[in-house]
């Protein structure tokens, strides 16, 4: 049997099961909904809204598993202002379990740690991926959502993640350059890996109306170019609160809950909770991380 066979086997049997939707590029039903929050490049405060998203859905009363899948680049302890004892390096390696590193959060929060400075993390092997498959599998507290802080870019780690999400959020801001990278980075997932749904929020824009032209004008590129489809989840403003936060490391949702950026940020974990809600009948971690695995190229 080759490779992918092995592959394909091992998934069925840890429950890593289903095909890919063709009209999405998604895997299809299962459970966990898995939401990975990306960017085309760094400093568009990607991390900064995966935490406070995670803290959000939690307040709604779901059980939330927050992953820093910046595997040699950790964020999220920092954010938090945490030090924990294990990180995922551990896990990967085989040293602990999942249950071991996890810490609690905001809102009791389940964060799962990423390493720093550690380069055999910054490309994760299939072997690791593997792992990382079995872990979530016996992991006993079960999320009911998953959300995945992926590293900036465009590299293995990035991409897989990716495949791995029910729903994939791009972050960008009216910096032109990140409009640019953010744009290479869909293009990168649609056209290598047939992904063709995507959210789009923009951060730290002044207005509502600059962060729709910066939206507009990612909309117009893709539709333009690629065979997909782009969809507008809203935006956060400036505020100078979230940067104090930061300093702080707090959240700035669960600091500064009345301010705008809050609400903002708010209103969009609604939209995800309540209007996209049938989404969360579609497929979730193990289905999605085994077939990433599957259909990857490492």
């Amino acid at each position: 049997m080759d490779q992918a066979g092995i592959l394909r086997e091992y998934a069925g049997n840890a429950g890593v099961t289903g095909g890919r939707d063709a009209s999405t590029g998604r895997s299809k039903k299962s459970g966990v909904r898995v939401i990975a929050v990306t960017s085309g490049k760094g400093g568009v405060g990607k991390t900064n809204i995966a935490a406070n998203l995670a803290y959000l859905f939690s307040m709604q009363g779901k059980r939330v598993l927050l992953l820093d899948a910046d595997a040699g680049l950790a964020n999220i302890d920092v954010l938090l202002g945490i030090a924990p004892r294990y990180n995922l390096c551990h896990v990967l390696r085989g040293e602990k379990t999942l249950s071991d590193v996890v810490v609690r959060g905001p809102g009791g929060v389940m964060i799962v740690p990423a390493a720093s400075g550690i380069q055999e993390m910054a490309e994760l092997s299939r072997g690791h991926k593997m792992t990382l498959i079995e872990e979530l599998e016996c992991f006993g507290e079960k999320p009911d959502i998953m959300v995945i802080d992926t590293a900036a870019g465009i590299n293995g780690n990035v991409t897989y993640f990716n495949m791995a999400a029910n729903e994939i959020i791009v972050v960008l801001s009216p910096d032109p350059t990140s409009l640019t990278d953010a744009y290479a980075l869909i293009k990168v997932l649609n056209r290598g890996y047939a992904i063709r749904d995507f959210l789009v929020m923009v951060n730290m824009a002044r207005s509502a109306e600059e962060a729709m032209r910066v939206f507009s004008r990612l909309s117009a590129a893709t539709d333009r170019f690629l065979d997909l489809r782009v969809e507008y989840l809203g935006y956060v403003g400036y505020d100078r609160i979230v940067t104090e936060s930061v300093r702080q490391q707090a959240l700035f949702t669960e600091m500064y809950p009345s301010t705008r950026a809050s609400r903002l940020l708010g209103a969009i974990a609604d939209t995800l909770m309540n209007d996209r809600k049938s989404r969360s009948d579609e497929p979730g971690m193990l289905k999605f991380f085994g077939n990433a695995v599957i259909t990857g190229n490492e």
